[in-house]
């Protein structure tokens, strides 16, 4: 597995946490932040995907 996915599931996961503390806190600076995150984090995982499917079709 490529290092991108993991760290885009962690930030994804990061930008949930971050959304969910400013929606319960009312901070929709904090709100904007987690999306941002999850948003850079899918992306981010998605690239490691497309490595990990080019990694797999040059061993073939």
């Amino acid at each position: 597995m490529d290092k991108d996915r993991i760290e885009g599931s962690a930030k994804q996961a990061k930008g949930a946490i971050k959304e969910a503390a400013g929606k319960v806190t009312g901070d929709s600076k904090l709100v904007a932040e987690g999306a941002a995150d999850k948003a850079a984090g899918k992306v981010q995982n998605a690239v490691g995907g497309l490595k990990d499917t080019l990694r797999d079709a040059a061993k073939h």
